[in-house]
């Protein structure tokens, strides 16, 4: 493993950290308002999310036609300003768009340097350390932030500004590669004409919707809780919700760990396994009504999706490296899981305020991912190293 891997995971921890310490510090701020809390918190979500998919045409080619190790301090500057705004008590859509902003240009340019770092043979690997700190980094950052920021939400701003910045200074350790020469013509259209390439080989198909399957139903079944352990486990505030979505995260985080050496790149078709394990153990979570059995539910639907999710991860980077470049096969990938959740949580938000059972909610969760997994695997080769030369 190139030792280059370590600047980088101690970056982007720093910077996965101070995303997640800074939402609920906006969360905190907001609530001070009662009157706006109700709708306010979600319209943030959607303002950090929006700006992956409308930035998505323009944000994978800058990674792919810059070094993308500037590109990732570029990003750190724009989200530490987003911060700043918020210090000086801009409007918190406003400002927490613009940190979205700045997530959305990070994340083609950290996941599409991973290739040009670790290689073909480490590729799984090195995504595994980076899942796996990631999800460190979220759990750290929402417990660490929400307590400074009940404490002071100016010192939280501040520490997460501070936090971007010490993340850039880390990135200048890694080094400044060449990159692929711009290409003239709209950008807009350009993204398009990338999908539909990237789009022609059933690998990279399955690649890029496995990705969003994974985080639409990530997202939909952390909001779904909210709602269903009230009603079976009898938990009755938010940090008992929390510390149950914890083993939801620690079973990522386990499932990062045990994958390369189950799933080399070579065998993908592997991946669709822990994905149908996944399916089934939402379902199996919808008919638990005890409290350990659901913590157990929610460890195993964890462990199973970061078993698929970390695979299909390095796939998706490799095709892209290999034909539209790994930065603007990252933001595809960005535009499509962020568009995806945003469907399949406002599904469920529609479903809900129409009275959906959560139990059923759950179970239809569970039966519509598992059919999914079905029809992205069709078709899908077992091994097949190198889909855009073979032409297959």
């Amino acid at each position: 493993m190139n030792k280059l891997i370590y600047p980088l995971l101690i970056a982007q921890f720093l910077s996965a950290f101070a995303d997640n310490a800074i939402l609920f510090t906006v969360i905190a701020l907001v609530m001070k308002q009662e009157s706006q809390a109700a709708w306010y918190v979600p319209a943030l979500q959607s303002s950090f999310l929006v700006a992956f998919v409308v930035l998505a045409p323009w944000v994978g080619g800058f990674a792919d036609h810059h070094a993308k190790s500037r590109v990732l301090i570029i990003a750190n500057l724009v989200k530490a300003a987003g911060a700043g705004l918020l210090l000086w008590q801009v409007n918190p859509l406003a400002a927490y768009g613009l940190v979205g902003a700045g997530a959305a240009l990070y994340s083609p340019a950290k996941y599409g340097i991973l290739p040009e770092i670790a290689g073909h043979q480490h590729l799984v690997k090195a995504n595994s350390l980076i899942e796996g700190s990631t999800i460190l980094a979220i759990l750290m950052g929402m417990g660490i932030g929400a307590k400074v920021a009940d404490y002071s939400t100016d010192l939280a701003l501040s520490g997460t500004v501070f936090l971007f910045l010490a993340s850039a200074l880390i990135t200048l350790y890694l080094p400044v590669r060449p990159s692929r020469p711009a290409v003239s013509g709209s950008q807009f259209l350009l993204f398009f004409r990338q999908m539909e390439q990237f789009f022609t080989t059933p690998r990279s198909r399955f690649s890029m919707l496995g990705a969003s399957l994974f985080w639409a139903a990530a997202a939909t079944l952390r909001v779904m809780i909210v709602a269903w352990a009230p009603l079976m486990l009898a938990l009755q505030n938010a940090s008992e919700i929390a510390g149950l979505t914890l083993f939801l995260a620690v079973g990522i985080m386990a499932g990062s760990a045990l994958v390369p050496r189950l799933i080399p790149l070579e065998r993908l078709r592997r991946a669709r396994l822990p994905a149908y394990l996944m399916a089934l153990f939402i379902i199996g979570l919808g008919f638990t009504d005890s409290l350990w059995p659901a913590r157990f539910m929610l460890f195993f639907v964890g462990l199973t999706g970061g078993m698929f999710i970390v695979p299909v991860n390095a796939a998706l980077q490799e095709l892209g490296q290999l034909s539209i470049g790994s930065g603007a096969a990252v933001a595809l990938q960005g535009f499509f899981q962020n568009f995806t959740m945003l469907l399949a949580v406002g599904s469920y938000t529609y479903a809900a305020s129409q009275q959906a059972d959560p139990v059923l909610s759950i179970l239809v969760l569970g039966a519509l991912v598992f059919a999914a997994t079905f029809l992205i695997s069709l078709h899908l080769p077992d091994n097949q190293a190198n889909p855009f030369k073979t032409g297959r």
